[in-house]
């Protein structure tokens, strides 16, 4: 565990030393009321004036990948998911594949060791690809995790996007992915009424093109099952984490008040960024 906790902090120390040198990124702000976080000796202060370092956390299905993914492009900075990292794990022939196979399909969370080795594989490509900055999906998941990297960088912002579990439940069981292209879709149409003083919430499916229509499965992990057992297992882990976040002021929760297009322009002006998407938008 020593060996890998080193070379997390030399990955992480790799993308320190480049965002120095980058350009002001324009447009990225903290939400009201929260400071830019302290640096280190001889680093910059402005957190313009490199790639962000943001975490998403959020029960199983919520969406981190989403909306993670599209921030990813909005700022010019790195989505790593490390859910991902699992799965291309998963998909190769390599010597972590069978026994991370038998882990997820029981529905357990992946160990320390396992996430920090594949987080700073990920981290050493990405340094020698130039990347800067990144937004973390999927880590920290415990409190070692989160003092691990604490003890590497500052992290600047964590969003924890919050939803019900019961919407959740439904969107994790309606998660497909086109065997041929690897698309993500779902095929949940979720409208549940207010009552009691709650919200409603809708949900629209995303649906895919014609072209994978027939070529969808369901991961192996995504049964009614397992994904109640993953649910009470985050749940249990996450508190300490977003208390963790929460006690030095970088913990942003967010609500996710339904699907997309009612979600992301919210997300959005939370975070400050709605003229930056504006920009973009018109560039493009």
């Amino acid at each position: 565990m020593a060996a890998m906790n080193r070379l997390l902090r030399a990955s992480f120390s790799s993308y320190l030393r480049r965002m120095s040198t980058v350009a002001p990124e324009a447009g990225v702000r903290f939400p009201p009321g929260m400071a830019a976080p302290k640096m280190g000796p001889g680093q910059r202060r402005d957190p313009r004036e490199r790639g962000v370092q943001w975490v998403f956390l959020g029960c199983p299905g919520v969406g981190k990948g989403t909306y993670a993914s599209r921030l990813s492009h909005l700022l010019g900075v790195p989505h790593i998911a490390t859910g991902d990292l699992v799965r291309e794990e998963l998909s190769s022939s390599g010597p972590l594949a069978q026994q991370l196979s038998a882990i997820v399909n029981q529905g357990h969370l992946v160990s320390d060791e396992i996430i920090i080795d594949l987080l700073s594989k990920r981290l050493q490509n990405g340094v020698a690809k130039g990347e800067t900055g990144f937004i973390l999906d999927g880590f920290p998941r415990t409190i070692r995790q989160a003092e691990i990297l604490e003890g590497v960088t500052d992290i600047e912002l964590v969003i924890n996007l919050k939803l019900r579990e019961d919407v959740l439940l439904e969107k994790c069981l309606g998660r497909r992915i086109c065997s041929q292209c690897g698309g993500n879709f779902n095929v949940a149409s979720i409208d549940i009424k207010g009552e009691n003083g709650r919200p409603g919430i809708y949900m629209a499916p995303l649906l895919p093109p014609p072209n994978c229509a027939s070529k969808l499965i369901t991961r192996s992990d995504d049964t009614e099952e397992v994904v109640k057992e993953r649910l009470r297992i985050y749940n249990e882990m996450s508190q300490p984490v977003e208390e963790f976040y929460r006690s030095r002021g970088k913990l942003l929760e967010f609500e996710l008040p339904g699907g997309i297009p009612e979600s992301w322009p919210k997300l959005l002006q939370a975070l400050n960024l709605e003229d930056h998407d504006d920009k973009q938008s018109a560039a493009a």
